[in-house]
């Protein structure tokens, strides 16, 4: 009960990349770069297990950006021409690579690197996926058309690798889909059936990640004008409870999230983003524990996963080796406080 987990990313440490930047330069090159990644993932997997979290991943430390790494394993992407696209409902413009033909996956993406991680900890070990929604709203479309068939498409691909990496020994599969809290008219019409495809068929618990976004600049000036109550969660938790996922991470720890949108989500695991993806503090056990408190006026404590917000790839190295121990605190606190 009440198993620890991370959303994902951790951030890479400053020798193999520019610290505390979403997309930091590699600071490492050739078999070098190789090394040093699998250096960085065996020292978090250590920092985990030595903090006690129960679901670890890889940190995501291979990768440069959570979507665009695995994009360029992907074939009928030209990485080379490049788009101004407006991102999550234009809340930034980035110049992003274009689909021009019909997108195909000659070979697994993640595998080999999942592997190495695998071999390292007998624990159970989540491996994270880019959403096809969230694919589609980080790349711009010159092929397909519409948005919606675009993704199904990349559905096809992330259902591949997904039951290539349970093969390896993933024992949970995450999709992380931050644009179904924008698009909320398409992720009723298509972006659940999308993400159901994605997840097809797979042996294991399918979870999706649903956040407010990494602690950037942009992200933040955004969730300044949402208010004193954040209710996206709202209009997409009635689909997801309805879905064959099996899991749903939403953003609890300061924020302006109405902890009563968790009392939808009736027949699923939640994890309860109990730590903030704040670069300047640290949250107290007693603070992770009263917000996972909170979340059992509305979610029975058997189904509650405690979790970060988000990724900390953008935050210090030390803060989020704090919160990761902070994370198990809290979790232990409201443990040992519960009738046995």
């Amino acid at each position: 009960m009440l198993e620890t987990t991370i959303a994902g990313s951790l951030p890479r440490p400053d020798w193999l990349a520019e610290p505390e930047k979403l997309k930091g330069g590699w600071k490492l090159s050739g078999q070098e770069l190789e090394d040093g990644k699998r250096r960085a993932a065996a020292e978090w997997i250590r920092h985990q297990e030595e903090a006690g979290i129960d679901i670890l991943t890889d940190g995501e430390v291979f990768r440069k950006h959570f979507v665009h790494t695995f994009l360029e394993g992907i074939e009928g992407i030209d990485q080379n021409k490049k788009t101004l696209m407006g991102i999550r409902d234009d809340r930034y413009n980035l110049e992003v690579p274009t689909v021009t033909s019909a997108v195909k996956r000659p070979k697994a993406v993640h595998v080999e690197e999942f592997k190495y991680v695998r071999s390292l900890t007998d624990r159970k070990l989540k491996f994270t996926l880019p959403g096809p929604m969230t694919i589609c709203d980080t790349i711009a479309d010159g092929h397909y058309g519409k948005r919606a068939d675009m993704a199904m498409a990349f559905a096809e691909l992330l259902n591949a690798e997904a039951k290539e990496l349970v093969a390896a020994g993933a024992d949970i599969i995450q999709f992380d889909e931050p644009a179904f809290n924008v698009f909320f008219d398409d992720v009723n019409e298509w972006g659940v059936a999308a993400l159901e495809r994605a997840a097809e068929g797979l042996s294991c618990p399918r979870a999706v990640h649903i956040c407010y976004g990494y602690g950037i600049e942009e992200n933040l000036k955004w969730k300044e004008t949402l208010g004193d109550e954040w209710r996206q969660y709202e209009k997409i938790f009635p689909a997801l409870n309805a879905s064959s996922i099996d899991q749903i991470s939403l953003e609890c720890a300061d924020s302006h999230v109405p902890h009563s949108v968790m009392s939808i989500l009736k027949d699923k695991i939640v994890m309860v983003g109990a730590v903030a993806v704040t670069p300047d503090r640290v949250e107290t056990p007693e603070e992770v524990a009263e917000t996972l408190r909170s979340a059992m006026r509305y979610v029975d404590a058997e189904r509650i996963r405690p979790c970060t917000n988000c990724g900390m790839t953008p935050i210090p190295y030390d803060i989020a080796q704090g919160k990761l121990k902070s994370l198990v605190a809290g979790a232990n606190l409201l443990r040992d406080s519960l009738p046995h």
